[in-house]
């Protein structure tokens, strides 16, 4: 199984004639994801690697019947794509866009949170269930189906991770990149709580970063609610008190978000926490 998107999703892409949205469409094609539609205003009746192009959502999804879209919108326009594809009735939308104005996310959140839209991102490289769909911008060929549920708020720790566990034949059910803004859709706890639901996730990665209480949230729950083993990595030990490394949401403030707080809360709710990323493989490795 897989959590999200599996053969049967069917994908919208906004922004897909655009230089991003058109390569990305034909890397997911590739992959063998079902995409059934784009979305570009003004560029409706075109079509890009097949795929037919329409003007607003709500004509896509007359016609086409997704239920999952891609943004690959400018930031000063993403918000709205968002809204928009959440207004056409769309069940799940991959935001990869970064820097989005806080403002803007914080309104979209609270119209997602009414209205039951599940949101990935923004700043994310997207989600993948591996052998079945990829929405965004992973490197599906060092993914392996398999029974490890991994999520992340680095894409490149993602990688990393995804590798070590392939090359040791250590399958992935899907890989979720939650995003590096201060504002995001799905958190690690609305993820735990579908691989903990799914029977074919046997293990979960968790991989973290300084910045905001994502973690300590996490932890909290992991002791409470997941019967399935936990392994974890947090970046950041060495970052300078007070400065933001990489992501937007990676900031310390205060005296909170800092790694030790992250590293202990999980340590103490039975979590395995390695020192580096070199070894999440032989970790999960060791617990399933």
């Amino acid at each position: 199984m897989s959590i999200l998107v599996d053969e049967k999703t069917r994908v919208l892409v906004q922004g897909i004639t655009g230089r991003e949205g058109s390569f990305h469409t034909q890397q997911m094609l590739a992959y063998g994801t079902n995409v059934v539609a784009g979305v570009t205003p003004g560029k409706g009746g075109q079509s890009v690697h097949d795929v037919p192009v329409f003007d607003t959502v709500a004509e896509a999804v007359e016609k086409t019947e997704p239920n999952a879209a891609m943004i690959f919108v400018p930031p000063r326009f993403a918000a709205e794509a968002i809204l928009e594809a959440a207004e056409g009735g769309i069940e799940l939308v991959i935001c990869l866009t970064e820097g989005i104005p806080v403002n803007d996310m914080v309104l979209v959140r609270r119209y997602l949170d009414i209205h039951g839209t599940k949101l990935i991102g923004p700043n994310t490289p997207g989600i993948i269930s591996p052998g079945k769909a990829k929405l965004g911008l992973m490197a599906g060929y060092i993914h392996r189906q398999g029974r490890v549920g991994v999520m992340s708020r680095s894409g490149t720790l993602t990688y990393e991770a995804v590798n070590q566990l392939s090359q040791r034949e250590i399958g992935q059910s899907t890989c979720v990149g939650i995003g590096g803004d201060p504002i995001i859709g799905l958190s690690f706890i609305d993820l735990l709580k579908m691989f903990e639901d799914d029977e074919q996730t046997d293990a979960v990665v968790l991989i973290g970063e300084i910045g905001g209480n994502a973690e300590e949230e996490a932890a909290s729950y992991i002791a409470q609610k997941i019967s399935k083993p936990v392994v974890s990595f947090i970046a950041g030990r060495t970052a300078p008190p007070g400065r933001r490394m990489g992501h937007a949401g990676a900031i310390v403030t205060g005296g909170t978000g800092t790694a030790s707080a992250k590293i202990a809360a999980l340590s103490e709710a039975g979590v395995t926490v390695v020192e580096s990323p070199a070894q999440i493989g032989s970790a999960i490795e060791s617990v399933i």
